[in-house]
């Protein structure tokens, strides 16, 4: 396949995209429709897909009326559109009354061009917007001529060529010019993308140059990325060269440009997108992707590089209020990771979403989640026992212990598990787990509390699962919730669980609490002191002196928190209390949570702010010092995604278990880590 084929190809499946988010509601665009590929809607894109192409067209259109205003006052004004493929910018913002005294280029393959050209004077909806004396063109560059709007064939790696086609299609060099490049660049050679860069940074010399593309290639998401595309054999052939905004913004101003900002696109969410806007976008469609929306933000970019007086300083992306601030990390230290030695089973541990407890000190119970099962990739129905077994390899061999995982069968009078995930799994004295919540899909949230548990000794021999419905818990069923903690407490002699926070439907964050009596299995009421903390969501919880210590979380404006909060037990009830740390915490959510010897630990999560990945944060509870550490994941030769995991602590070890993990990555493909893996964290205690 070539280069153009390949890219062409990437172009086909974003129009796609693009139309299927117009089709939800996203964007009011009703040329999108009219410029995609034949055949049909095809498949309905997924909701953070659907956000994903949002932000980028309110990038691409906060960035055009940026610049039209800066140059409203000028007689002629012009757009250069590089790579444009089929996409609709012209024709939405003619409709919209944007383009007066603009002239409007599109550049790409001649075949491309072409293409469009033909479909532009033959669909009635495209030629009235285009101009109707406007028509196509059959030789040389010129495509389409309109009367502002004109589409030529050229190749951007020919330079030469390219400014030829440029000048014979009317375009005016010395009239201010915003160039558009929008994942672009990135596909071809990084010495072609930079000449391109430094050729207009000398042909232009009044422009604004708009870049749109990918950023931070080392992390597990950034290989997921590169992978993709790899596949699509259209590798992003810059990407290992400009890593970040900074790398990014050095590019342009070292290649003649005089002013250059960047920022990715949480930033710009954050920032740009009117609160008004923000809560539409999160009313279309049932949300639970946060993780993956997050994560695609981070690594896409807009940048805004300006040259001339009359249109510097490019503005455009600074002057309102940044996202909170946040140190990025000082890395402590290290914590070794290595994959567990595992016999035949412990693949089915490949999932997202699940639950997992530590039923004696050498077994772990993991139950739902989203995964591999029997091939496919779904809710998962089967449960997972990963047990440690000592066994001798040779008579004169000290003796070893295995991990060893297999599904586990539920017992044939009992009931099914019934796919749900993001619910609460946690062990009672008894030695029963309890199911709270969870849901099968944002708009089915599982509605039965169940009890789990095995029968056989959970250290060895064969064992089978139990599950059993319960009864309607009175106060908790209405409405469930998701992605929630349940944490057992004391009060009064007699043992409950605080269930607190999470999602519920109508994409509701939950700030309430309630107190189950585990006894007579309803919620009652619990007198608790102090100021409420905020909803949140995929937030850390664990026992700790009677209370309940909270971490971190996502709040409902979907900005992840920072607070360390503790339900402190007092007479009569219980106190919030927040609990400073220094330094403070960087926010995250989507990470686990123990504590140990004085100390609060939160593997893995989601953060926005830094270029790294979290790792292990640590904080003593005595004096508040927090510490965060990188993973070491050399050993795994894998990428390994922190979030949407379980982890179980080991106490005699003094080390963490992480089990799964991973999510759907946009339009990537989907991530599963392949095995579970230990963290080795006694250097923490002086072991």
């Amino acid at each position: 396949m070539g280069r153009s084929s390949a890219v062409r190809g990437t172009g086909s499946s974003s129009a796609n995209s693009k139309r299927s988010a117009a089709a939800r509601g996203y964007r009011a665009d009703r040329f999108v429709e009219l410029l995609a590929p034949p055949g049909g809607r095809g498949p309905r894109r997924a909701p953070a897909i659907h956000r994903g192409y949002h932000v980028r067209a309110c990038a691409v259109e906060h960035c055009l009326r940026g610049f039209l205003r800066r140059s409203e006052r000028l007689p002629l004004r012009q757009v250069l559109s590089l790579g444009a493929g089929m996409d609709s910018l012209f024709f939405w913002a003619k409709d919209e009354g944007l383009l007066g005294r603009t002239l409007f280029f599109e550049v790409d393959f001649p075949e491309v061009m072409a293409h469009k050209a033909a479909l532009v004077s033959q669909t009635e909806g495209l030629a009235a917007v285009a101009g109707r004396s406007a028509s196509a063109q059959h030789s040389g560059a010129i495509k389409f001529w309109g009367e502002d709007y004109r589409l030529l064939g050229a190749d951007l790696a020919e330079l030469p060529r390219l400014e030829e086609a440029l000048l014979e299609g009317g375009l005016d060099p010395g009239a201010p010019t915003l160039i558009l490049a929008e994942v672009v660049l990135t596909y071809m050679e990084t010495e072609r993308s930079d000449a391109l860069i430094r050729w207009a940074g000398g042909f232009f010399p009044r422009a604004w140059f708009v870049l749109y593309e990918q950023i931070h290639p080392g992390d597990p998401f950034g290989h997921v990325m590169q992978q993709h595309f790899r596949r699509l054999r259209s590798p992003l052939r810059s990407l290992d060269r400009y890593t970040d905004c900074e790398a990014q913004r050095l590019r342009f101003l070292q290649r003649g440009w005089m002013e250059c900002s960047a920022i990715d696109m949480n930033e710009f969410y954050h920032r740009f997108v009117p609160g008004e806007e923000q809560e539409r976008i999160h009313a279309l469609e049932p949300f639970d992707e946060f993780e993956e929306w997050h994560l695609k933000c981070s690594h896409y970019f807009i940048l805004v590089a300006s040259k001339g007086e009359s249109l510097a300083p490019a503005s455009v992306l600074s002057g309102r209020e940044a996202l909170p601030p946040s140190r990025e990390p000082a890395f402590a230290g290290t914590v070794s990771a290595s994959v567990i030695a595992t016999e035949a089973g412990a693949s089915s541990l490949r999932r997202f979403g699940h639950r997992s407890v530590l039923l004696a000190p050498q077994t772990v119970l993991t139950a739902g989640g989203f995964g591999d099962q029997e091939g496919r990739h779904c809710r998962l129905t089967q449960l997972h026992l990963l047990r440690r077994r000592r066994r001798r390899r040779r008579s004169d061999s000290p003796e070893e212990k295995d991990w060893g995982g297999r599904t586990l069968c539920l017992a044939d009078s009992g009931e099914a598990w019934d796919g749900r995930l993001f619910h609460s799994l946690t062990l009672l004295k008894d030695g029963w787990a309890l199911v709270l919540g969870g849901r099968k899909s944002p708009a089915s949230p599982a509605l039965d509390a169940c009890r789990l548990g095995i029968s056989g000794s959970p250290d060895e021999g064969p064992v089978a699962a139990e599950l059993s419905r319960l009864p309607p818990i009175e106060g908790l069923a209405s409405p469930m919730r998701w992605r929630h903690s349940a944490t057992e407490v004391e009060h009064q002699g007699e043992a409950y669980l605080f269930v607190y926070g999470g999602c519920s439907s109508g994409q509701r964050v939950r700030d309430d609490g309630c107190f189950l009596h585990l006894e007579q299995m309803q919620c009652l009421e619990v007198p608790v002191e102090g100021p409420v903390p905020p909803g949140r969501h995929s937030h850390g919880a664990c026992a700790w002196e009677g209370g309940v210590l909270m971490a971190g979380g996502l709040g409902a404006a979907e900005q992840p928190l920072g607070s360390v909060l503790f339900l402190r037990p007092i007479e009569g009830g219980f106190r919030w209390q927040t609990l400073e740390t220094f330094p403070p915490l960087i926010p995250r959510y989507s990470h686990t949570a123990h504590v140990h010897r004085g100390k609060l630990l939160l593997v893995g999560g989601v953060w926005l702010h830094a270029p790294s990945v979290p790792g292990v944060a640590v904080v003593d509870l005595a004096t508040g010092q927090a510490a965060e550490y990188s993973i070491d994941t050399a050993p795994l030769e894998w990428p390994l995604m922190l979030h949407g995991h379980s982890s179980v602590f080991l106490p005699e070890e003094e080390a963490a278990l992480v089990l799964g993990g991973g999510s759907n990555c946009f339009s990537f493909g989907s991530h599963l880590n392949r095995h579970p893996v230990r963290l080795s964290l006694g250097f923490l205690w002086g072991a």
